[in-house]
């Protein structure tokens, strides 16, 4: 059986279609709601035929574990073929029974019980927490305990069913304007093609560019360490399942699925002085995590991604300034993109480690830097993480959806376990407080997201390609290159279309590629020495323009990145 655990603090689901298995249900039972939960996908496999009452032990048991961890007593069970690509579904009567077996279990224990309807398609709604518990996944078997294994490769190209994506899905949009594909040889990975980089590169170096100024220094740590390492910080015991682990001449190696220990190694690599601190440490670092195949999604839920890391390095007294400046960073890369955004201040779960005192003066550091910067907030009473307490950020995007981006966390966990120090003005050792911040989150991800954001149009300062020279005829060819040269002079990314088709047909390729602007030399223009300039935004033609008026114009655009 696998099975993905999702604490969420809500679940909503209707039944669409019913197939052949479907169970009967009443008006009342063809959609469901449960709040605060920990939702249970499950999808018994055909090893499980037989054995039902061991696998539904085990399940029971890691329920009963997870719940424990996250402080929660309710379960919505959720049948979920979509896990098992790459295995068999087990018969219908015995995925039935398992969940069943598990419903009745669950139920003795005194849990709240929501459950979805085998054998119907259903739309559903959810929103999940972002904490490091609030995603896990499982492979249960009777007896033995492991991953499911590689299966052979038929295909090459990643097949994506169209009819089921909107037209403005990243997955089609991707290959669609050659920025990047997703390929069989690499599941839970991206292929990113030279526009995809150009874009990716962007934002990788705007962020840079921002930490820069405000005193970051960047690093850049291995992907495979030892095992020691992670059984120091609680990744071995606590993240193993979805850890990529390797043994090399009789020892034990992770890639790594995080960034944090690198970044603590890097702070331990030299004696520190209160003068150091705030030390600002950033790291664009590729992390894995063994993610199940059923809930990979393009860039969206990958196994390999980059992310924008900042490990920050303070005094219990400088969390509120520090906290500021990241909101500050926040403020400046969002408002490029023209996302609105909600904050939410998590604060201590009942299991957590640190004295009332820490987490008093973090919570009140927290909440003074956002009341200092007048932002608008909602509590989550005892949503923080076991180690601190934390911001996220939720942004909207164009077509009116909610992303958890951006998070500031205060962590006074790790500085302990890796007995992190640094010699204060008294000359007496004391230990930093440790904020961990992401802007973009998931660079991988925050490229998704803007894809599907600007429908592929982006804007000037970010897209590959910034102009289209086109030709009316070839007799315009050697104005035309001009043009292109000019423009490249001016610092603007070019191409050319001075090819026998119509002007028609090139202004439509170019259209399609959704280039953000189009000029037209023709014998008008060059008689006059000006261009015909066609703007993607509004489709809007200007006629008779002069060449170093559109240059200086576009790169303003560029400056202040509209």
């Amino acid at each position: 059986m696998k099975a993905l655990l999702q604490h969420v603090d809500y679940i909503k689901f209707e039944v669409t279609k019913e197939t052949k298995l479907a169970q009967k249900l009443s008006d009342t039972e063809k959609k469901g709601e449960m709040k605060e939960c920990l939702l249970y996908r499950i999808a018994a496999e055909k090893e499980d035929n037989g054995h039902e009452d061991a696998v539904v032990k085990l399940a029971v048991a890691d329920i009963k574990d997870v719940l424990g961890q996250i402080k929660c007593k309710r379960v919505f069970l959720y049948p979920y073929v979509h896990l098992l690509a790459g295995s068999e579904p087990s018969a219908p009567h015995t995925a039935i029974k398992i969940m069943d077996l598990i419903e009745g279990q669950l139920k003795k224990d005194g849990i709240e019980i929501g459950r979805a309807p085998f054998g119907w398609y259903k739309k559903f709604e959810l929103s999940c927490k972002g904490h490091p518990l609030s995603e896990l996944s499982r492979v249960i078997r009777a007896g033995v305990q492991e991953r499911p294994k590689a299966t052979k490769l038929v295909k090459q190209t990643t097949r994506i069913d169209k009819e089921k994506l909107s037209e403005n899905d990243h997955r089609i949009l991707g290959p669609q304007l050659g920025l990047f594909n997703f390929q069989e040889v690499a599941p839970g990975a991206v292929f990113y093609h030279n526009k995809g980089v150009h874009i990716r590169n962007k934002l990788i170096d705007t962020l840079r560019n921002v930490q820069l100024k405000r005193g970051y220094v960047e690093i850049n740590t291995p992907i495979l360490m030892d095992r020691s390492l992670w059984e120091v910080s609680g990744h071995w015991d606590n993240y193993r399942d979805l850890m990529f682990t390797t043994k090399v001449e009789d020892r034990d190696f992770a890639i790594k699925p995080m960034n944090c220990p690198g970044a603590i190694l890097f702070y331990k690599s030299s004696h520190r002085s209160y003068r150091e601190l705030p030390l600002r440490v950033g790291e664009f670092g590729l992390v894995s995590r063994n993610e199940l195949s059923g809930v990979l999604a393009g860039l969206f839920r990958m196994r390999t991604f980059t992310q924008d890391d900042a490990h920050i390095f303070v005094t219990q007294e400088q969390i509120e300034a520090e906290i500021m400046e990241v909101v500050d960073i926040v403020k400046a890369i969002y408002g490029m993109f023209g996302f609105e955004y909600r904050v939410e201040l998590s604060t201590r779960p009942e299991k957590s480690i640190g004295s009332d005192e820490e987490w008093k003066a973090a919570e009140g550091a927290l909440e003074k830097a956002l009341k200092k910067l007048k932002m608008k907030y909602e509590i989550k009473k005892g949503e923080g993480a076991f180690y601190g307490p934390k911001i996220d950020f939720h942004i909207k995007d164009s077509l009116g959806r909610n992303w958890q981006l951006a998070t500031i966390q205060v962590d006074f966990q790790q500085p302990q376990r890796f007995d992190l120090k640094y010699t204060d003005s008294d000359g007496k050792e004391k230990r930093p407080v440790i904020v961990h911040r992401v802007i973009y989150g998931s660079i991988d991800r925050f490229m998704g997201i803007i894809t599907e954001h600007y429908k592929g149009a982006f804007p000037l300062w970010l897209s590959p390609v910034q102009v289209s020279v086109l030709t009316m005829t070839d007799k315009n060819v050697k104005y035309a290159e001009k043009v292109k040269k000019s423009l490249e002079e001016a610092g603007l990314r070019a191409v050319e279309d001075f090819g026998n088709h119509t002007i028609d047909y090139k202004v439509r390729n170019a259209e399609t590629q959704k280039i953000p602007y189009i000029l037209v030399c023709g014998d008008k223009e060059e008689e006059k020495k000006t261009i015909a300039v066609r703007n993607h935004k509004d489709g809007k033609v200007k006629y008779g323009v002069k060449l170093e008026d559109f240059a200086k114009q576009a790169q303003k655009e560029i400056g202040e990145k509209k």
